[in-house]
């Protein structure tokens, strides 16, 4: 069976749908000798240099151009489809129109759904059009918790049998516990175990209001609350809440941290703060408690799903909560090692080869259908 991977993904900048089809996709490569792989993106000599775990007898790569969104869906990859002879698409979120072969699809999330006001409106009506088509129409449906799950089910009135999970694991190689790195800090102005943090984008749906909201509640000797993440839709009533904080000074916001300094700025904080509003999954507090830190997380969605007993949990919107926990984990050096060690043992059970192994036995389910057909 000829399988093309949609990999446009890789092209852009990192995040967790891009981390999901590297680490899955060269696992299932290999899972399946007997299948060809035709990997799909537009930078084909930097994939070729950057992710040698693709570089396998049973995979190649061809190009897929940069050409936009509408482009690619409607040109792009029915050309593709047809040209290659594929017997089967693979594609995040959404899939080709028209579709000129066997499609299945990942779809992480559909958070627009259940939380539309944190989604622009033209953004919330093309999701809710496409997505429910690639549900509809492919082979079969992934998608990343059970939380996720649920929601598709629900919504889309999809059968359990036609939706699998396949959960987000940790890259062990970037993520894991210990003193590396601690040199980077230094650019920072951080100092290794004596700064609070936080990852994700700036957006009212990662809550960061409620999070900074906590953190005035510290007194002057708190630790620096650590920001990361890229501007993005409804960013500037978070930046208003650090310029009116009392802390103000002691709050970093950093938009440019790199792959390799992300792990860094995990290894090295001495907890990690996450109250999201809604997560289809939540990526940020599984690399935190895979690189032995705290954490504390919002008590919704699939959050409670990947951090189990393993974190703090409070309301999404109990400001004095998130004030409780934080003081905990500084003033507590028992709280934060029982926290790390339950992290720790938390994060293990999470792993790509989990996803890979469902995602191989799905297509060889569909490959003997295809040879009954023949």
């Amino acid at each position: 069976m000829r399988i093309g991977l949609d990999l446009h993904v890789v092209d852009g900048i990192f995040q967790g749908s891009r981390s999901h089809v590297l680490e899955v996709f060269s696992r299932v490569a290999k899972l399946c000798p007997e299948m060809e792989f035709i990997a799909l993106l537009d930078k084909v000599e930097q994939f070729k240099r950057d992710h040698p775990g693709f570089n396998l007898p049973n995979v190649r790569v061809e190009r897929l151009p940069h050409t936009g969104a509408v482009r690619r869906l409607t040109r792009e990859l029915p050309r593709l489809q047809r040209a290659l002879k594929l017997d089967l698409l693979h594609s995040q979120y959404i899939i080709p129109l028209p579709s000129r072969s066997r499609t299945m699809v990942t779809i992480h999330d559909v958070l627009f759904e259940s939380h539309p006001q944190f989604f622009q409106p033209m953004f919330r009506w093309r999701s809710r059009i496409l997505m429910r088509l690639a549900a509809y129409r492919s082979e079969h449906v992934f998608t990343v918790s059970q939380f996720s799950k649920g929601e598709l089910e629900r919504r889309y009135r999809l059968s359990p049998e036609r939706v699998t999970v396949t959960p987000n694991g940790v890259t062990g190689s970037r993520f894991y516990p210990g003193a590396d790195g601690a040199e980077m800090l230094a650019r920072r102005g951080l100092e290794s175990g004596n700064y609070l943090l936080t990852v994700g984008r700036l957006e009212p749906r990662k809550n960061h209001v409620t999070l900074l909201k906590a953190y005035a509640q510290l007194g002057e000797d708190a630790p620096p609350l650590v920001i990361v993440g890229q501007k993005d839709f409804g960013f500037a009533a978070m930046l208003a809440e650090v310029a009116g904080s009392r802390l103000r000074d002691r709050i970093i916001v950093l938009e440019d941290v790199a792959e390799a300094e992300l792990p860094v700025l995990y290894r090295h904080c001495m907890a990690f703060a996450y109250p999201s509003l809604a997560e289809g999954f939540g990526m940020p507090p599984l690399e935190a408690m895979a690189s032995g830190v705290p954490v504390i997380v919002a008590d919704n969605t699939a959050l409670t799903e990947v951090v189990g007993q393993a974190g703090l949990l409070v309301g999404s919107t109990d400001v004095d909560g998130l004030a409780a926990a934080l003081r905990e984990v500084i003033a507590s050096p028992v709280t934060r090692a029982r926290l790390i060690a339950q992290g720790l043992a938390q994060a293990q059970t999470f792993s790509w080869d989990i996803a890979a192994a469902e995602v191989a036995r799905r297509y060889r389910q569909l490959a003997q259908k295809i040879a009954h057909k023949n």
